[in-house]
């Protein structure tokens, strides 16, 4: 197993010249992958459901890096809309895109749908970067060298299966496996879209990776939404004792979606205590997200479920 000894924010290489999609940038993992981006030279569009907070968050990264080139677009991944409409609005503005990283997502909360009736974890985590992916593939395919498309995952993938039978949790719901569920189906779908676009000769690589545990406002969301202040400050205690910082928590991202060495398919993790933190390496998810059977029928039943038809 290759393992990047020392790989930190300053191994990414020069990004100068590239044009990034980060979803969900504002905060966490995404803000800190952004800035880093930015800081390489790369022009990153922040993609945000909120364009006040994805101001305030370019407004931050620019006291660090006053020439960075960033632009704040609104993206809400739990509305087929405005994904649609964020599309558009991109390949209208730009005719390449060198990485898009699927990166935004919500965790353990309680059940809610999307705006199009979808169950939320997996309306957004999953349906949404998977309508955003295929809208924006033309864009990725047109670029000149090697574009990136890099599917945040995480480790709750394990206890996570494809319930085909409700996979909107309508008949029963545990936020936590609709959570695995959400990010198991991240991985199938990085690895079917990354045997895909192989298949059709495309100069796209499909990648993924996972933040191990990193200290942001993720897991504090469900705990709020639910109300419950045991379960809030419980959480706050286990990032205090557990967690990583947010900014080695989105080395993974950055190393999926930057280094040269990485190959379609591969997975992206924290290589140190039960890789949950550390330097990224490259890491193997378990069965069930190799299982292309599962994969090519997520794959159908996402394209239903969205509209959205790939052209490859």
């Amino acid at each position: 197993m290759f393992s990047s000894d020392g790989w930190a924010a300053d191994s990414v290489p020069d990004q100068s010249g590239q044009t990034v999609i980060v979803t969900g940038a504002n905060s966490g993992l995404g803000f800190e992958a952004t800035k880093v981006l930015a800081g390489k030279g790369a022009h990153v569009v922040l993609a945000c459901r909120s364009v006040e907070r994805g101001e305030d968050a370019r407004d931050s990264i620019r006291e660090e890096f006053p020439a960075a080139s960033l632009s704040v677009r609104e993206l809400d991944l739990a509305s087929l809309a405005s994904i649609r409409s964020f599309a558009e609005t991109f390949t209208d503005e730009y005719d390449s895109l060198d990485i898009l990283c699927n990166n935004a997502g919500v965790m353990a909360i309680p059940r809610q749908e999307t705006e199009d009736g979808f169950e939320m974890q997996f309306g957004v985590n999953h349906l949404g970067h998977f309508a955003l992916t295929g809208l924006l593939l033309d864009t990725l395919e047109s670029t000149s060298g090697q574009a990136r498309v890099v599917t945040h995952s995480s480790g709750a993938h394990e206890r996570g299966r494809i319930d085909f039978d409700d996979l909107h949790s309508e008949d029963s719901y545990a936020k936590w496996g609709a959570y695995g569920q959400s990010k198991l189906a991240n991985l199938l779908f990085a690895y079917e879209l990354d045997r895909r676009l192989n298949d059709a000769g495309s100069n796209v690589l499909s990648t993924a990776c996972h933040p191990g545990y990193a200290d942001t406002n993720l897991q504090r969301r469900g705990p709020e939404q639910s109300g419950s202040r045991l379960r809030l400050a419980g959480m706050k205690l286990a990032n205090f004792v557990l967690a990583q910082s947010a900014e080695a928590g989105a080395l993974p991202l950055l190393y999926a979606a930057t280094d040269e060495s990485i190959e379609g398919g591969e997975y992206v993790g924290p290589g140190g205590f039960v890789n949950m933190r550390g330097t990224p390496e490259i890491q193997q998810s378990n069965e069930r997200s190799r299982d292309e059977e599962t994969a090519e029928r997520l794959w159908t039943v996402s394209e239903e479920q969205t509209g959205v038809k790939y052209n490859l």
